[in-house]
């Protein structure tokens, strides 16, 4: 991996403050040697709870367990539902942050929970399995078998099997984007869109986004290639890596949902989630691309009262009325 040095978009004033508080607590560069420290519980990021997830009674709250892939373990996953549905509602398929190294269902739920009660929608998060203990394609396989699972059992869970996406931030925006190649090609479920929030698309680590942000902000380079090597290992970066690990990979992005990518322009994924909206723009589809100025990866999550992170909430919510409105 080279390093060039090259000028960088700066921060918003807001957020730029919130990196400096939160300096120690997050370190810009994660090395392989830190994953276990990650995984421990962090103040900065505590996990919602079920009262949290339920917004004041408008959803219930359950856990599942559910069948895995062939020859894996079964999968748990969390279920939200619209307590005042009278009919089937649209549903949200989750898939978390954290650099496919860290996290767990409930990372980000909460913000999906506020979709769900506003949007009277239900959730699905999954628990998948993480590297580098569960290499690739273990975690992106959990999560076609919870999007199934969602799907065989819409009639239970009160969905309307036709108005399924599935979402995710970073790590949980990449996977969200290879579920939509795969529903795509094994032709089991039809999607109706993917929200993807700054996703993490390609292994290969050598956009100008990732050469600008390194050492600084949230998730730099390094960080990068720790999380791509956990899932990867020696083949990250190289000739061979499937696009069901890394959707920057495949070849044709024809045929895919309607999306919704939102990146910051101070972030390392900036370049090749916009190379990926452009991409579905040349092979016939829909994109809704934001780049959020001055944003770090996870802007939203740490400075949530920014009027940027107000704005990109409030784009997010926008584009799945206007989706699920048919």
């Amino acid at each position: 991996m080279t390093t060039t040095s090259l000028p960088r978009p700066p921060f918003d004033p807001q957020i730029a403050a919130a990196l400096d508080a939160l300096g120690e607590l997050l370190p810009s560069s994660l090395t392989p040697e830190m994953i276990p420290l990650l995984r421990q519980p962090n103040p900065a990021l505590p996990p919602a709870s079920d009262e949290e997830l339920s917004q004041g009674g408008a959803l219930a709250v359950s856990t599942r367990t559910v069948p895995g892939p062939d020859g894996a373990p079964d999968v748990e996953v969390i279920v939200l539902r619209p307590t005042g549905a009278t009919g089937p509602v649209p549903a949200g398929r989750h898939t978390h942050g954290g650099g496919m190294i860290i996290g767990d269902a409930r990372t980000g739920l909460l913000e999906v929970a506020g979709w769900a009660a506003e949007l009277c929608l239900a959730v699905v998060s999954v628990e998948y399995r993480l590297a580098p203990e569960t290499p690739h394609p273990g975690p992106v396989e959990d999560c076609y078998a919870a999007l199934v699972w969602t799907v065989r059992n819409a009639a239970e869970l009160g969905v309307d099997p036709a108005r399924v996406v599935v979402a995710g931030a970073s790590a949980g925006g990449g996977l969200a984007a290879a579920l939509a190649l795969m529903a795509r090609d094994r032709g089991e479920v039809a999607l109706a869109g993917q929200l993807l929030i700054y996703p993490m698309l390609d292994d290969r680590n050598e956009t100008v986004s990732a050469q600008q942000m390194a050492g600084v902000g949230v998730w730099d380079r390094t960080s990068n290639q720790t999380g791509w090597t956990a899932l990867l290992g020696d083949a990250a970066g190289g000739p061979d890596v499937p696009a069901y690990a890394a959707p920057a990979r495949a070849t044709d992005l024809s045929g895919l949902p309607p999306a919704f990518i939102d990146v910051a322009s101070a972030e390392t994924f900036r370049d090749e989630d916009v190379a990926y909206a452009s991409r579905i723009w040349a092979a016939g589809g829909i994109a809704e691309l934001h780049v959020w100025p001055g944003g770090c990866h996870g802007f939203d999550l740490f400075v949530p009262d920014a009027a940027i992170s107000q704005g990109a909430r409030a784009a997010r919510i926008a584009w799945l009325r206007r989706l699920l409105a048919g």
